[in-house]
């Protein structure tokens, strides 16, 4: 098997709280693995990361 290139990451940061917002995108945060205000994340950027990240677009910061 062939060693695979380097894959795309993501850095996401939680720049606004999930607090009054829908249950579902509460849990798309947590989903995320992001627990706190300015917490980074590193995610492999794949089509269902992006997903997620599209439903929680006004809460998180995105940097490739």
């Amino acid at each position: 098997m062939a060693k695979k290139a380097e894959s795309k990451k993501l850095r996401v940061t939680l720049v606004k709280s999930p607090i009054g917002y829908d249950e579902t995108q509460k849990k798309t945060v947590k989903a995320l693995g992001l627990r706190r205000m300015h917490q980074t994340i590193e995610h492999v950027d794949t089509p269902a990361l992006r997903g997620m990240l599209r439903k929680v677009v006004h809460l998180v910061q995105v940097e490739e």
